[in-house]
């Protein structure tokens, strides 16, 4: 039975100049990252730009980023789709290129529909068809829905369904799913800015976007809390959140991959209708990672 501990970079998908993919620089920023103790990585979540790749690009992806990902750490794939047709078709190429789980957004285009029926029999379909266990993935931030805490509790009953990713930030209601969902069902933060409070409330690990930049800060966190040292790791906390505003909710995606071409990964360009952000803004960044001391990456690792 898979089980989700420890952290989780939401990998960005790399392209070209002209928007094509670029897998080799992917697999390449995995091969450094995964000098460092994460668990694995997620494919294709909302950093890695999802809704703006076709389905044959999606399915390029996964097996680019199972070539790179070494066994000892998992693959999460993204597989989210507004049908339920279409995120189980994703869910059986993920599986083909050897994921070892999917993690599936909500649908939320007719939000008035989404009620508790209708999005457990979505993910209960996903999981009966799933050959790999399935993780939900609350982001309200983009979805204009944040499922309470009774719809996840109804879908985190299916045997097949193992866990969530929770980015909207709720702690009581994180804190309520932890405790009432079956035995075995672990519960992610979705953001670095609340890693350290979703571990006490028991959450146990995160998916984290400040996780590609930041991933020795991130696993220290965790590392610090389970070995008791909480003031370290409210420090690391305290040290991490202005970086991590700054990637997520303040300049997004285009903050994300400019950090990673600053400290010496592969960033590259977004997909319009996403722009990179401006050279005000390149500054202003440069100097949150700096105050927050996160440096640059050593990229002349020879693998």
């Amino acid at each position: 039975m898979l089980t989700l501990h420890g952290i989780f970079p939401p990998l960005p998908t790399c392209f070209h100049g002209s928007e094509s993919l670029f897998p080799e620089k992917m697999q390449e920023n995995i091969r450094i990252l995964s000098a460092f103790p994460l668990a694995g990585f997620l494919v294709l979540g909302s950093n890695g730009e999802l809704v703006m790749l076709s389905e044959k690009e999606k399915a390029a992806t996964y097996h680019a980023a199972r070539e790179a990902i070494p066994a000892s750490k998992l693959m999460l794939a993204g597989t989210g789709a507004e049908s339920t047709r279409e995120t189980i078709h994703l869910t059986k190429e993920a599986v083909k290129a050897g994921a070892d789980a999917v993690m599936v957004l909500n649908p939320a285009y007719y939000k008035g529909q989404m009620n508790t029926e209708t999005l457990a029999g979505h993910y209960h379909a996903v999981g009966d068809a799933s050959e790999i266990p399935v993780i939900i993935y609350n982001m309200p931030a983009n979805t204009g829905m944040d499922m309470s805490a009774e719809i996840i509790l109804n879908i985190a009953a299916h045997p097949n369904i193992i866990g969530l990713k929770d980015s909207g930030g709720n702690l009581a209601k994180m804190g309520a799913i932890i405790r009432s969902a079956k035995k075995g069902f672990r519960v992610l933060a979705g953001s670095a800015g609340f890693l350290l409070p979703a571990l006490v409330m028991g959450a146990s690990g995160g998916i984290l976007a400040l996780a590609n930049i930041a991933p020795a800060q991130c696993c220290g966190i965790v590392e610090d809390f389970q070995q008791g040292a909480l003031d370290k790791a409210q420090n690391k906390q305290h040290q991490l959140i202005a970086a991590n505003a700054a990637v997520t909710r303040q300049w997004g995606v285009p903050a994300l991959k400019y950090a990673m071409d600053h400290l010496g990964l592969y960033g590259g360009p977004v997909r319009k209708p996403l722009l990179p952000i401006n050279k005000e803004t390149k500054k202003s960044l440069a100097g949150i990672l700096k105050d927050a001391g996160i440096g640059p990456f050593e990229t002349n690792i020879i693998f």
